[in-house]
């Protein structure tokens, strides 16, 4: 009944305007209601760690509900195999995104679905690959430096593919634990030079655009 009732709100909310808005930045318009993230924010409130109506929410197959649910769910009720389920699912960047940097980040199969999904060759999957390398830099404080370096070899490799999501996330990736701290921006710095030497397209965009924000005059360079 509660999954109805948030539905029948959100299909209340429905913005076709908005929808065409999100398909001209290639967010797919199947099953999207044009919905504000603010909305969807706002509605999370009232029902946070609530996994099973999380569960109900992805199944209705819908956009923004499916949104709602990674805002709603208990990160420490999900399986490995529900992750692999979602996975599967996302069909466009905004989802992926969403449900990657504000919930399976937290989940404490993180850091192996990283590298797992990082190495897969559906564009979305991949893209949750470095998605979620992104913000485990900026969310885990915990974390060691070597456990972001070990991403390194994976944006090196995956550095090359001309897709525009998936570029576009490695670059993510790359810039998010170069900010992270000054030893790791050193790193940083170095694997995009490296990256910058390749012979592809993807590749030199990807090096260029985070060189240009990890060598800001604005930024120095301090050891911890």
């Amino acid at each position: 009944m509660l999954t109805k009732e948030i539905v029948a709100q959100l299909k209340a909310r429905a913005n076709p305007a908005n929808v065409a808005g999100m398909a001209r930045y290639g967010i797919n318009s199947a099953g999207t209601l044009g919905v504000n993230i603010p909305v969807l924010r706002q509605l999370a409130r009232s029902h946070r760690r609530e996994h099973g109506l999380a569960q109900e929410l992805w199944q209705t197959g819908i956009h923004e509900a499916r949104i709602l649910a990674a805002l709603v769910d208990d990160p420490r009720q999900v399986t490995a195999h529900q992750m692999e389920d979602w996975v599967r699912d996302f069909d466009s960047w905004d989802i992926c995104d969403q449900v990657c940097s504000n919930f399976f980040d937290k989940t404490r199969f993180a850091w192996t679905k990283a590298v797992t999904w990082s190495q897969r060759h559906g564009e979305f999957n991949k893209r949750a690959g470095f998605v979620l390398m992104a913000a485990l830099a900026v969310h885990d404080k915990q974390a060691p430096n070597d456990a972001f370096r070990r991403f390194f070899p994976l944006m090196f490799r995956a550095a090359t593919d001309e897709r525009n999501f998936v570029r576009k996330a490695v670059n993510w990736a790359l810039r998010q634990i170069g900010k992270r701290n000054p030893m790791l921006r050193r790193d940083a710095i170095k694997l995009a030079h490296r990256i910058q030497r390749v012979d592809s397209k993807a590749a030199r965009w990807i090096a260029a655009d985070a060189l240009r924000e990890l060598l800001a005059p604005s930024r120095t360079l301090r050891s911890r």
